[in-house]
């Protein structure tokens, strides 16, 4: 087990620089732009261009490393991602923001896949569910302490650009010098949506509604904050709050979920982070401190949704589809976190910075009303026929070569013993 931890400690570095990195420039930009006093409209398409970008690497950068192989691939991407850091702190213009946020996306959700595809040729059996574990952590990690650094910078001058770019530099360096042999080819992902919906309505139509909800505030937080009067380090606060609020939250809420029928689960969980953001949106406290325990609460409900949506799909599928059922969810959030900037933009422009919880409000409580109508149409399964709830990340820090990391993903017959030798090794 220790020399397992140890091989793969290196690409563990590079994954926390990549997600600090990814904080601190996803935070930045609406921040900076916020200050320039773009339209929030404007702010807005910069997640869904981002998020675009993340779907589109999901399906389509398998065929890029395939072609041109694991470590040039990687190289291009981190490339990428570190001259559009740099450009965004030079060209200081929300067209150009868009059109390189999109590329940004699509060059993240490259590198995450080849880094957890490096990560899942290393693990056995034996170590697989600890090394997901440190995974789900690291990044967790780096996109909170990303996030964190911008109380430590001026958002108004390149400085902090120019430290993304660093950090994106930093997380190439474990996998390009590596000496380990490039792994097998990236997984893709077919999505059926018919197929998805007939195995669980509520996953399907559940997840796309927490993307647009998940995919609005994680965008338009920081423009909520820096038109509410936030100071920098208020905001980087407000939003890491609640991101590891919700990580707190997914254990206790995903071991209710496996006693407890997970539509009711979802739909608790989903009304009081709808009552949260009802709250935020009519009072509009003036006490950050309140502010803050509001968003706590908000983030611990919203951001524990995923993963509990996504086991109950699971119950309902065989155990060798996990990444099949669970990379074609995962592409339905993509679908819902493009969608929730962009209506979130528009309406807080025309109402109000604090509109941006009325839109989350709403996508709250539409899965309240359907988890609800849906627990009355099919009868929940037995607790002991269900597939045991297991931690995973958001969303949009997901990627289908996470769900092969998994322990999930392997057969219930490769449970309990190491694969073959010859299977763990490129």
């Amino acid at each position: 087990m220790r020399k397992n931890l140890i091989s793969v400690f290196s690409l563990l570095m590079g994954t926390l620089f990549l997600f600090l990195g990814n904080g601190l420039h996803g935070l930045l930009l609406p921040m900076r732009g916020a200050f320039e006093g773009y339209e929030t409209t404007m702010l807005g398409l910069l997640g869904t261009s981002w998020a675009t970008g993340f779907v589109l690497g999901c399906l389509l950068a398998p065929t890029v490393v395939k072609r041109i192989g694991h470590v040039r691939a990687f190289s291009g991407f981190a490339s990428l991602i570190a001259i559009i850091a740099l450009l965004t702190g030079m060209l200081v213009d929300p067209v150009w923001w868009i059109a390189l946020r999109a590329v940004t996306g699509f060059s993240i959700a490259g590198t995450s896949m080849i880094i957890e595809s490096w990560l899942n040729e290393r693990a056995t059996n034996e170590s697989r569910g600890l090394i997901f574990s440190l995974y789900i952590a690291i990044t967790l990690v780096g996109t909170v302490g990303g996030q964190m650094t911008v109380a430590l910078g001026d958002v108004t001058t390149p400085m902090l650009f120019m430290f993304a770019g660093i950090l994106y530099c930093l997380a190439m360096l474990p996998t390009t010098l590596s000496t380990a042999a490039s792994p097998q080819p990236l997984k893709q992902v077919r999505l059926d949506i018919p197929a998805l919906y007939r195995t669980s309505p509520i996953a399907c139509v559940g997840i796309v509604l927490i993307g647009i909800a998940n995919g609005a505030f994680g965008t338009l937080g920081a423009v909520f904050g820096a038109n509410a009067g936030l100071t920098s380090g208020t905001i980087a606060i407000m939003m890491s709050v609640a991101i590891f609020a919700g990580a707190i939250m997914q254990l206790p809420a995903g071991r209710i979920s496996d006693r407890v029928d997970r539509r009711i689960v979802l739909a608790v969980l989903s009304a009081i982070a709808a009552g949260a953001g009802f709250a935020i949106f009519v009072f509009q406290p003036a006490s950050v401190t309140l502010l803050l325990v509001l968003t706590a609460l908000y983030g611990a409900m919203a951001n524990a949704l995923y993963p509990i949506a996504v086991s109950h799909a699971n119950d309902f599928a065989s155990a060798e589809d996990f990444v099949k059922v669970s990379g074609g969810l995962l592409l339905l959030y993509g679908v819902g976190t493009i969608i929730g900037p962009t209506i979130g933009g528009p309406i807080m422009s025309a109402v109000g910075p604090y509109a941006l919880f009325a839109v989350t409000c709403c996508a709250h409580i539409l899965i309240t009303a359907y988890a609800i109508l849906r627990s009355r149409r099919r009868a929940a399964l037995p607790a002991d026929m269900r597939d045991a709830y297991t931690t995973i990340n958001p969303g949009t820090m997901t990627t289908p070569e996470s769900l092969q990391l998994s322990p999930r993903a392997l057969p219930p017959v490769q449970a309990g013993a190491d694969a073959p030798q010859e299977e763990q090794t490129a």
